[in-house]
């Protein structure tokens, strides 16, 4: 009989060598990241929030890790121990013999590796359950019962999840045991599949018997759970969450039979370690099994199929209302206030003109479009950029509610070139962007450029808008240092007596190499104080130049994590963070604004959701993050978070006082959350409702506005969110922020609004709005009869462009040499006058590589009349016939001292005067294009201004001689 082949000592030297390099390699790796990450955390001021994270990871993966490993390895002993003395003799008997004879001599040492192994798996799948367990432990009531049991929500949010955790790793234990049990008894004889006599030895019989009976009465908990899982699963007929018609009369009475059943099999087996036999196991696996597939599976199918099924209207009416009551509830939109409003299609001039806090708004700048304008114009430096998208702020200014495109100019290390990319350039001396650039949403200069009131480099922007922005925002602190653009580490601090080293911006002449340099001296990083910390970001960073760099020195510190979104996240791991963090001025520092959410996907019947599918638009991924494809069935703007930009503190401040995941997450971190009351007056004036939570909550309200069974089981007043019509594909048009007066609202607010579509037309169906009043937050909807006629953004925006007007114009626009493309800006739909005004900038942007976009129209439609512009103000005056606006002339380009001087680009040569004079003038338009695309690639604001005049003079002339002038 040959033997196991066995390790030379050589062999196991090596092996063991090699096996202690890897795992010291590998907690190498593990300390060096940990401690990384606690000098982050201490830094931040939330060592807290690291330290419970840690000891309950280590807390899990302690005790589980040695439950299952000590269950698993006394299995096994016990099954050693039941080994029989004799063995009958046969081919299979002797096959394993040799491996008997191998193992065990070494059986304890197997065993021990066993152990270890199941022990390290069931630990590190325990210690990701951390926040499940803490969310148990330190529970809050909801004060909500559940209509089918009468249990406080908080049991199904916070308790039921860790119940079924627990459940799970039982059931996983002893299946390992019963596998291992197998194993042991088949190699040593005491389970046999050949041979003579019984295959089974009565302890064998017994051993199994005691698993088999345990196993079985976890599953009699599971069906005891299972009736409160009911309350969040999916119904087959009516597809929403929630125990349907045939969970509550067919399967509930299943799983209590189910329960009893299992108990009864249970204990058979439990008997039968008495008894020994193989019978009294078999008839209670037999009776299990049979009963899961009639009782469970084939009763209730057959149910619903031929009882429910025929008259599902009815017999799930009572549990579609409880759908549509927890929905509401889950998703903060029980309280929505719902107003009709049947929109006119005859514009009242009159009521146009009274509606001035909207009208005078008018937003003709877009956020989405603009950034590689806001680059172009304010960027100075290649190494200076703006979020691809930008940013909504409202400021009072000279006593009125005015909206700013803004954005942060950060510091972009992936734009740099040259020798600036070498390490110490890219990590020491570009550590940091400069200025809060904002420009009136509401207008443009005659070029169509932003007119901007903040943020200049040198010299401060002079005009009327800029000095009274000024005025009311001041801005003490304007470095960043913190950023959405911010993916890279810097190190900040000079030796003693050293010269400043981190550029800071250009002189105001702007020339290369003409520059203030600064040393920083906030509070934010970590200092690289001692030879063990800089070995340590060595190795985390993979940089040899910690340790050998003259650029570190005893003043040091290094700032990693610097992106407003991963810092939130990282300190409040329980809180899902808005997709567009935004900058605002706070007590003159620049503050990052995040909002950030409470969720869960337990809140019985209440309807799930993706947040991917919610939040996804035409504006994803364009400077805002994707969010994670996750389902939930409840959220809350919960928390209102603040990073600085300068020193990267973070603040966490309640917004939703009565959230119970708020207050359970506050109790498990001690606190980390601020009242609200200690939140800065300044901060509350920038809040905005939350844009994430907004998508989930008119996702939900295109279906869930419907209050009645029997109306939302048919379906036929839902709507739907509109695709966006100034973007190719089909992805969903964004909500926009505006100030606006909402109808039956006294002042203007800072509104986030959203048109809504009938679900199988096009037709506006709703607008769903949402704002903050008197600092709470209030969702309302402006629903228009179902019978109305006013068009949705995708017929609006098709019928205003091929107005033969519009069209013939915009065709001009682009039939420029330069290759330039019109760039439609975002459909703004207002409620105005007691109708509906859709306002659209156009763009004009020449084929350059510097090219940028500027607004050379704007497009407004009110019922059946179209008008276009160059101002808002003229295209309202043309739209109704009559003065409804003041109209003032664009001012000039401000006078940049940053940027050189341009060269002048000379003017088109004037046409023959015998020549055609519709065909003059269109060679009159593409020469203007071309001057103008000159003009934008040399940053000649003057040259843009001729440009434009003369390309609106050309059209003028084009149409006086084609008899289309209006």
């Amino acid at each position: 009989m040959s033997s196991v082949p066995m390790l030379s000592r050589r062999t196991k030297i090596i092996a063991i060598v090699v096996g202690l390099i890897i795992a010291l390699l590998i907690a190498f790796s593990v300390g060096v990241n940990t401690y990384v990450d606690w000098l982050w955390f201490k830094e931040v001021g939330y060592g807290g929030v690291f330290s419970t994270m840690m000891w309950t990871r280590i807390t899990l993966f302690a005790v589980f890790g040695i439950a299952m490993a000590a269950i698993v390895a006394a299995n096994i002993i016990v099954a050693f121990r039941l080994r029989p003395d004799y063995r009958p003799m046969s081919m299979e008997q002797q096959s394993l013999e040799r491996y008997r004879l191998a193992l065990t001599p070494r059986f304890g040492l197997v065993v021990g590796a066993v152990a270890i192994i199941v022990g390290l798996i069931a630990g590190a799948s325990a210690q990701g359950k951390w926040q499940t367990w803490l969310l148990f432990w330190n529970s809050e009531p909801f004060g909500v019962k559940d209509p089918q049991y009468g249990k406080d929500l908080s049991f199904y949010v916070f308790e039921y999840q860790f119940w079924r955790f627990l459940l799970s790793m039982g059931f996983i234990a002893i299946a390992l045991c019963i596998i291992s049990a197998l194993m042991v008894h088949y190699l040593y004889g005491g389970l046999r599949l050949a041979g003579r006599g019984p295959r089974m030895n009565p302890g064998v019989i017994a051993h199994l018997s005691v698993l088999l009976a345990l196993f079985v009465g976890l599953k009699a908990v599971a069906y005891y759970l299972d009736r409160y899982g009911m309350l969040t699963t999916r119904g087959s007929i009516t597809k929403l969450d929630g125990a349907a018609a045939v969970d509550i009369e067919w399967l509930l009475p299943a799983k209590n039979i189910l329960l009893w059943i299992a108990a009864l099999c249970a204990l058979m087996f439990a008997v039968n370690v008495g008894i020994r036999k193989v019978l009294l196991p078999s008839m209670a696996l037999v009776l299990l099994l049979v009963s899961a597939v009639v009782v469970g599976g084939i009763v209730p199918a057959l149910a619903n199929q031929f009882s429910i099924k025929p008259s599902a209207n009815e017999r799930e009416e009572k549990y579609i209302q409880r759908n549509i009551e927890f929905t509401r509830k889950a998703y903060g939109i029980e309280d929505v206030k719902l107003t009709p409003y049947n929109a006119t299609t005859t514009p009242d001039p009159g009521a146009i003109s009274a509606a001035t806090n909207t009208v005078d708004n008018g937003r003709v700048l877009d956020p989405a479009v603009l950034s590689p304008t806001f680059a172009q114009l304010q960027q100075v430096r290649p190494f200076y950029d703006f979020n691809p998208q930008l940013d909504i702020a409202r400021y009072e200014v000279d006593g009125q509610l005015r909206d700013y495109i803004v954005g942060a100019r950060e510091m972009n290390t992936g734009q740099l070139s040259g020798n600036q990319t070498n390490w110490i350039n890219r990590h020491t001396v570009y550590t940091h962007g400069y200025g809060f650039v904002a420009a009136p949403a509401n207008k443009v200069d005659n070029t169509g450029a932003p007119i901007f009131v903040s943020g200049a480099l040198g010299e401060e922007f002079t005009s009327e808008d800029a000095k009274a922005f000024g005025s009311a925002v001041q801005i003490k602190q304007p470095r960043i240092y913190y950023g959405e653009l911010m993916k890279d580490y810097s190190i900040v601090g000079k030796a003693d007596g050293a010269k400043d080293r981190e550029f800071d911006r250009p002189t105001a002449k702007g020339s290369e190499g003409e520059q203030i340099n600064t040393t920083y001296d906030g509070k934010g990083g970590v200092a690289l104080d001692s030879f063990t910390r800089k070995l340590v970001f060595a190795a985390h960073f993979r940089e040899k130049n910690f340790l050998l760099s003259s650029a570190i020195n005893e003043n040091s510190k290094v700032m990693y994590v610097r992106d407003p979104r991963s810092r939130v996240e990282k300190v409040a791991p329980f809180l899902k963070i808005d997709a567009d963090p935004y900058p605002a001025v706070v007590d003159g520092r620049v503050q990052w604004i995040i909002d950030a959410y409470t969720t869960s996907n337990a809140y019985p019947y209440a309807q799930r959701t993706s947040v991917a599918d919610a939040a996804v638009d035409s504006g994803t991924g364009r400077g805002t993050a994707n969010q994670p494809d996750a389902d939930i069935n409840y959220i809350r703007n919960s928390v209102k978070a603040t990073v600085d930009a300068y020193d990267g503190t973070v603040s966490l401040y309640t917004w939703d006082e009565t959230d119970p995941m708020l207050k359970t997450w506050n109790k498990v971190f001690d606190g980390i959350v601020k009242d609200k009351s200690e939140m800065p007056e300044d901060l509350v004036s920038q809040l905005r409702y939350p844009q994430d939570m907004f998508k989930v909550q008119r996702k939900m309200l295109a279906n869930y506005h419907v209050d009645d069974p029997q109306g939302f089981f048919g379906g036929q007043d839902f709507w739907k969110v509109p695709d966006d019509p100034t973007r190719s594909g089909d992805a969903p048009q964004p909500p926009y922020y505006v100030v606006e007066q909402l109808p039956g609202a006294d002042n203007p607010n800072f509104v986030l609004s959203s048109a809504l579509t009938a679900a199988r037309r096009e037709n506006l169906a709703a607008l769903v709005n949402g704002t903050y009043v008197d600092g709470k937050p209030q969702l309302s909807v402006l629903e228009l009869p179902g019978d109305s006629g006013v068009p949705g953004p995708n017929q609006a925006q098709p019928k205003m462009r091929n107005d033969p007007s519009v069209r013939r114009e915009l065709n001009l626009l682009t039939s420029g040499t330069g290759g330039s493309q019109v760039v439609y800006g975002n459909l703004l739909t207002l409620p105005v006058a007691g109708g509906l005004l859709y306002v659209e900038p156009i763009y004009v942007q020449s084929g350059g590589q510097n090219a940028y976009p500027l607004m050379e129209r704007v497009l407004v439609s009110f019922g059946d009349k179209v008008a276009y512009e160059e101002t808002l103000a003229k295209a309202l005056n043309t739209l109704f016939g009559q003065p409804v606006t003041d109209e003032t002339e664009p001012p000039p380009p401000q006078t940049d001292p940053n940027q050189p001087t341009p060269t002048p680009t000379p003017s088109p040569s004037e046409p023959s005067s015998d020549g055609d004079e519709r065909d003059a003038a269109v060679q009159d338009i593409r020469a203007a294009l071309e001057e103008l695309k000159n003009a934008q690639q040399n940053r000649d604001f003057e040259g843009i201004g001729r440009a434009e005049g003369k390309l609106d003079a050309a059209i003028k002339r084009y149409e006086e001689a084609d008899g289309s002038g209006s």
